[in-house]
C-alpha cells in the first residue's frame, strides 16, 4: 500500500505536470507581455533593407524542427569539443542567425531568461511571412531549448529526392502528404544556388539534355544565371520572387519548377492534386500554410521542465562552451 501511494504521489508531482505542459498562444502574456511584439520589430527592420530574409527564417525553422525537433538547436554554434548542426552541410548555407541574436537580446532586456531561442525563431518566421504578404496566423509558443548540437544528427531531405521519398522525411516526423507540399510552398520566397539543380540544365542522367520535364524558356534563364562558375543563386519562384503566394504552384505546373523535387509535386499523382488545388485557390494555400507551420512548430517540442531557456541563442547553459575556431565567421552566403 505504501509502495502505491509513494507511485500516486510522484505521478501528480512530475509526471503529470510534464503531460500537462504544453504550448499555448499568449504563452508570454504574463511573464513578458512585449515578447511577441519585440520580435515583430526586430523583423521588421531587417525586412525592410533586406526582403529575402523571410526565405531565410522559414529555411531555418524547417532546418531547426527537423533535427531534434524544434529546440533552437541549429543555433548552437560549434565548440573546440564538438561540432553542431551549423557545420553540417545542409545548414552551410543558412542565415539570419544575427536577427535572433538581436531579438534575443532585446527581450533579455526587458524579461531576463523567459524567451526561449525557438520561440524566437518560431514567432519571426511568422512575422516575416506575414510582411512578405502571407497569411498572419497565431503561433503557440511555450518551446523551451535543447541542450545538444550534434552535426552527426543532420540528416534532411534533399531536392534531388523523390515525391515519395521526400514524404518519407516528413512521415517520419508526424506531417502529412498535404503538409509536405503546403509547406514546400514556402519556395515561393525561395533561392537555391545552381549546384542543386545545374544537373537538369545540360546532361541530365548522363542524356547530354536537359531535363525534358522542365520549359526550354527556364532553361535557357537559368543558365545565363549559372554561367559563370561562381554558384549564385536562382529564386523558385521566377515570377513574384519576394512575395508569399501561390505563383510557386502555377509554375510548376507549367513545368518551370527549378528543383528537380518542385517540378515532381506537379508530376508525381501522390502530389499532384494538391498543387492543382493550391495553384487555383490562393485562399486555400494560405489556409493550410499557417495550419502546417503550427504543425511543425509542434515537432518534438520541449516544455515544461526540459531542457532550457538560454540567454545566449548561439551556446547552450548546461555547460561552460569554448568557441570552435570555425564558428567565428560570418554567414555570407544566402539561403537555399
Amino acid at each position: 500500500m505504501m509502495r502505491m501511494k509513494i507511485i500516486f504521489v510522484l505521478y501528480f508531482t512530475i509526471l503529470l505536470p510534464l503531460a500537462l505542459a504544453k504550448l499555448k498562444v499568449g504563452f508570454y502574456k504574463t511573464s513578458c507581455p512585449r515578447a511577441e511584439s519585440i520580435v515583430k520589430a526586430a523583423v521588421q527592420k531587417r525586412f525592410n533593407t533586406d526582403k529575402s530574409i523571410t526565405a531565410a527564417l522559414l529555411r531555418m525553422h524547417f532546418h531547426d524542427c527537423f533535427v531534434r525537433g524544434c529546440d533552437a538547436s541549429i543555433l548552437i554554434d560549434s565548440t573546440n569539443k564538438s561540432r553542431s548542426e551549423k557545420e553540417s552541410g545542409p545548414n552551410l548555407t543558412v542565415r539570419g542567425y544575427e536577427l535572433i541574436d538581436e531579438a534575443k537580446k532585446a527581450l533579455e532586456k526587458v524579461c531576463p531568461s523567459k524567451v526561449s531561442c525557438a520561440d524566437i525563431i518560431t514567432l519571426a518566421t511568422r512575422d516575416s511571412v506575414v510582411l512578405a504578404g502571407g497569411p498572419s496566423y497565431d503561433v503557440p509558443t511555450g518551446r523551451r531549448d535543447g541542450r545538444v548540437s550534434n552535426i552527426n544528427e543532420v540528416n534532411l531531405p534533399g531536392p534531388s529526392l523523390s515525391v515519395s521519398q521526400a514524404f518519407q522525411s516528413f512521415k517520419d516526423k508526424g506531417l502529412t502528404m498535404d503538409d509536405m507540399v503546403t509547406l514546400l510552398g514556402g519556395h515561393t520566397v525561395g533561392v537555391a544556388h545552381c549546384s542543386f539543380f545545374s544537373g537538369r540544365l545540360t546532361n541530365f542522367q548522363g542524356t547530354g539534355k536537359p531535363d525534358p520535364s522542365m520549359d526550354a524558356g527556364l532553361v535557357t534563364k537559368l543558365k545565363g544565371i549559372c554561367g559563370n562558375g561562381s554558384n549564385p543563386t536562382a529564386f523558385l519562384d521566377q515570377g513574384t520572387s519576394f512575395r508569399f503566394d501561390n505563383e510557386y504552384y502555377r509554375q510548376i505546373r507549367a513545368k518551370k519548377g527549378v528543383l528537380k523535387i518542385d517540378q515532381e509535386l506537379a508530376d508525381d499523382r501522390l502530389s499532384s492534386g494538391i498543387v492543382s488545388r493550391f495553384a487555383s485557390n490562393a485562399n486555400s494555400f494560405r489556409t493550410r500554410f499557417a495550419q502546417a507551420m503550427v504543425k511543425m512548430g509542434n515537432i518534438q517540442v520541449l516544455v515544461g521542465n526540459a531542457g532550457e531557456i538560454r540567454k545566449n541563442c548561439r551556446a547552450s547553459r548546461a555547460a561552460a562552451f569554448t568557441r570552435h575556431p570555425l564558428c567565428s565567421r560570418s554567414d555570407p552566403l544566402n539561403g537555399d
